[in-house]
């Protein structure tokens, strides 16, 4: 990956992760109540910078770890 794909795709691919995950966990703690959608994008806007530093952090390890078990 070049450019600043290298940069724009884990901060997309951590969105659309979070968002769909922190749907399902907040479900799976609070059920569906009248403060869901709240609640839920409150853990989502917590969770996403999180998740896009551990992937900038993670990317690069995986990579090597993937080719020695390539």
């Amino acid at each position: 990956m070049e450019g600043a794909s290298k940069y724009i795709f884990p901060v997309i691919v951590t969105g659309i992760i979070v968002f769909v995950v922190s749907a399902v966990v907040t479900f799976a703690n609070i059920g569906l109540r009248a403060d869901f959608v709240a609640r839920w994008l409150k853990a989502f806007v917590i969770g996403w910078p999180v998740a896009a530093a551990t992937a900038y952090l993670a990317i690069p390890h995986a990579r090597r770890m993937a080719a020695v078990l390539e």
